[in-house]
C-alpha cells in the first residue's frame, strides 16, 4: 500500500480519520503544529521512502482533499525513549512533558495495532505550513 499523492505530492494524514485529524490539521493551520512522528518500520511495509528535507507534502482531510501544503524542514530518527523534548514540544498537541507525550504516542500507537516499545525507531518529522488551499479552491 502506498501513501496517497495529491497534486504531484505525497499526502500527510495527521492522526486518525475524524474528530483527531480534524483537531492536528487545525494546529498545523494555525502554525501551531510543527512537527509529527511515525514508525519507522511503517516505511518499511508500505514501501515508502523517509522524506526529505525541501519535499512538500499535501496535508489532507478525512476526504483526501488538500487542505494545505507544508514543507519538511527536518528529519531524524530517534528510539521511542529517546524521542527528544523540543520535537515532542512542536508537535503543538499540549502536552506538558516526555511523560505525557509518550503516554500519548504509546495510546496511539497501540490503539492503531503498532505497538511501541522503548527502542521501536520512531520518525521525526519537522515542518513549516507554505499554504492554505481555501475550501471549494
Amino acid at each position: 500500500m502506498t501513501w496517497p499523492r495529491v497534486d504531484g505530492m505525497r499526502g500527510l494524514e495527521l492522526g486518525s480519520r475524524g474528530e483527531m485529524r480534524a483537531r492536528l490539521n487545525g494546529l498545523v493551520l494555525a502554525g501551531q503544529k510543527r512537527a509529527t512522528a511515525g514508525i519507522l518500520t511503517e516505511y518499511e511495509v508500505e514501501k515508502e521512502e523517509l522524506e526529505h528535507v525541501g519535499e512538500r507534502l499535501a496535508l489532507l482531510d478525512d476526504d483526501g482533499h488538500r487542505i494545505g501544503t507544508v514543507e519538511v524542514t527536518g528529519l531524524s530518527i530517534h528510539p521511542f525513549i529517546e524521542v527528544p523534548w523540543d520535537f515532542a514540544a512542536a508537535e503543538g498537541e499540549g502536552d506538558a512533558d516526555l511523560d505525557e507525550w509518550r503516554a500519548g504516542h504509546r495510546g496511539f500507537w497501540e490503539d492503531a495495532g503498532s505497538p511501541v516499545e522503548d527502542d521501536t525507531p520512531i520518525v521525526c518529522i519537522r515542518f513549516t505550513l507554505v499554504d492554505v488551499v481555501e475550501p471549494g479552491a
